[in-house]
């Protein structure tokens, strides 16, 4: 406790202060709000692209006071960079539940695989086509930003290893070395099909498009 003295010699105020213990830890940031904001940036990227997404107009998107972007993502690229990594979650996490759903009704290791692509592509195009314009956006801004670049150079790699190894666990008997032509045709589909009208994507145009992605990846 410190105490001081301050005024006229029969006039004295004393103000004290009490110590606190500090331990010199930051305190740990809230992984869901970090999520909320990835989110926010996600949305404005796919409605204005990427000058659309400032920390102001992602706490607003996320419904957070001022300044909160910030205290987490220093810069625009670091808020870039984190809806690039938001996106990989949220894709791979789709994986996983994909491969439960269609585990049972696969007719042989090619056509689940077939039937997984499929699935991918349609939810993408579709339920989840604000995630993927985002991406788009992100892989446009990488030529002109070098912190995105490296994170989305990053996230294929990272694609290359959660696919190689979601392959091996379904027993898909995929080569590793066709997983990388199959990420970049399905890139490519995927970006035919998010820039299209909604109403020309469908389940039977897209169980093509798989079937081709497959097709090619294993008979080069």
């Amino acid at each position: 406790m410190i105490t001081t003295l301050i005024g006229h010699p029969q006039l004295t105020t004393i103000v004290v202060l009490r110590m606190v213990a500090y331990d010199g830890g930051v305190p740990p940031l809230n992984s869901r709000r970090r999520a909320d904001l990835a989110d926010a940036a996600l949305a404005l990227l796919a409605e204005a692209g990427v000058h659309g997404v400032t920390h102001r107009a992602v706490e607003k998107r996320a419904g957070l006071p001022a300044g909160t972007a910030s205290n987490y993502f220093r810069s625009r690229e670091a808020l870039l960079v984190a809806a690039a990594e938001r996106l990989g979650d949220l894709h791979y996490a789709d994986m996983e539940a994909a491969a439960i759903e269609h585990r049972p009704a696969a007719r042989s290791k090619r056509q689940q695989a077939t039937d997984l692509i499929a699935h991918s592509l349609l939810d993408a195009a579709t339920i989840h086509r604000v995630r993927y314009i985002a991406i788009f956006e992100l892989r446009m801004e990488s030529l002109r930003r070098p912190a995105v670049a490296v994170a989305m150079t990053t996230l294929f790699e990272r694609s290359v290893a959660v696919t190689t190894s979601h392959h091996a666990s379904l027993g898909l008997d995929i080569p590793k070395r066709a997983v990388p032509m199959m990420l970049t045709l399905y890139g490519g589909a995927l970006f035919t099909l998010v820039t299209s009208p909604p109403e020309h994507v469908s389940a039977d145009l897209v169980c093509d498009i798989a079937a081709g992605i497959v097709d090619a990846a294993l008979d080069r």
